[in-house]
C-alpha cells in the first residue's frame, strides 16, 4: 500500500514535470557478482532488459552496467566503475528521475553509494537523481553459501557465475562480513539510519525443478537444479542463493515473489534475473 500510493504521487509530479519538460526518466540495470562485460546478452538477456524498458517514455534512456563485481563494493572497479557508468548516463542523457534495478551483490553496491555520500565526488549528483532502486533477490545480509565457499567447500560447475568461487565478493558476502558492514558502513538495516531513497526488494521464495513443469526451465534448468542443490545450505525459505532473510534484510520489501509472479510462481536466484512469470512487466509498470 505505501508502495503503491509512492507511485501515485510520484506519477502525479512526474507527470507533471514531465509536461513542462523538467523531467527525463531514465532505468539502469546493476548486474550482480562478477566481472561483466556485456551483461546486456550474458547476464540479464534482452528478453528482459527490452521488456522492461518499454515502460520509459523514451526508450533510449537506459544503460547496463558493466563493471568488475568480483571486487570489494567500495573499490573502485566496483562502486567507483558503476559510479563513473551512472554519471555518464545521467550526463549524456539529461537525465533527472533514475530507477534502478539490481539483483544480488549489486543491492550492496549500490547501497555502498547512498551509504557513504562523502566517499566519492560524483556519488551525491547520482543519489540526487534516484528515484528508487528496485532491488531483485539483494545479498543485503549476505549468504550462508559464502561461508561454505571461503571454507573450501566445492559446488557444483554450474554456479560458477553465480558465485565467482573464491573472490574478495564472495568473501565479502559471508554473513558475519555483511553483518559487520551493515552494522558500520550501510544504511537500510535494523537499527541503522535508513537510505536516502527506497530500496524496495522483491524476495524469492524457493527454486521448483520439476522436469514435467514448463516453469521450471525458465532462466534455464541447469542453473535452476543448481540452485535446488545448494539449497540444502539454506532455510527452508530461500531461492537457491539466499535466504529471505537476507533479501528483507535493507530498505523494505516490495514484494515476495508468489504473492505476484503468474501462476503465484517463486523465482529461484537466477529467474529474479530474467523475463520469468511477469517479473518484467511488473517492473515495466513500475518505471
Amino acid at each position: 500500500m505505501i508502495r503503491t500510493l509512492i507511485a501515485m504521487l510520484l506519477g502525479l509530479y512526474l507527470g507533471m514535470a514531465g509536461s513542462a519538460g523538467l523531467a527525463a526518466t531514465g532505468v539502469a540495470f546493476v548486474h550482480g557478482t562478477g566481472k561483466q562485460t556485456d551483461a546486456y546478452n550474458d547476464y540479464w538477456k534482452p528478453a528482459f532488459v527490452n521488456s522492461v524498458r518499454q515502460g520509459l517514455s523514451n526508450q533510449s534512456n537506459y544503460v547496463v552496467i558493466n563493471c568488475d563485481f568480483e571486487q570489494y563494493m567500495w573499490k573502485s572497479q566496483a562502486a567507483g566503475c558503476l559510479a563513473g557508468q551512472l554519471t555518464s548516463f545521467i550526463n549524456a542523457r539529461g537525465i533527472t528521475d533514475l530507477v534502478v534495478i539490481t539483483h544480488s551483490n549489486g543491492g550492496n553496491v549500490i547501497r555502498w553509494i547512498m551509504s557513504n555520500p562523502t566517499y566519492d565526488s560524483r556519488y551525491p549528483n547520482i543519489v540526487s537523481k534516484i528515484r528508487w532502486v528496485n532491488a531483485l533477490a539483494p545479498s543485503s545480509k549476505g549468504t550462508p553459501l559464502a561461508d561454505a565457499v571461503t571454507a573450501g567447500n566445492v559446488f557444483e560447475q554450474s554456479l560458477g557465475w553465480l558465485l565467482g568461487y573464491q573472490s574478495d565478493a564472495v568473501r565479502m558476502q559471508q554473513v558475519s562480513w555483511m553483518a559487520f558492514y551493515n552494522a558500520n558502513y550501510l544504511y537500510g538495516t535494523s537499527g541503522r539510519p535508513a537510505l536516502p531513497k527506497g530500496f524496495w526488494s522483491v524476495v524469492g521464495t524457493d527454486v521448483e525443478t520439476a522436469i514435467w513443469d514448463g516453469d521450471s526451465y525458465c532462466g534455464g534448468y541447469t542453473l535452476n537444479l543448481g540452485l535446488e542443490i545448494t539449497q540444502a545450505w539454506l532455510d527452508s525459505c530461500s531461492d537457491g542463493f539466499l535466504n529471505c532473510s537476507s533479501q528483507n534484510g535493507a530498505g523494505r520489501v516490495w514484494f515476495y515473489d508468489t504473492s505476484r509472479m503468474a501462476g503465484g510462481e517463486p523465482l529461484s536466484h537466477n529467474q529474479s534475473r530474467r523475463a520469468c512469470f511477469g517479473l518484467d512487466v511488473i517492473l515495466r509498470n513500475d518505471i
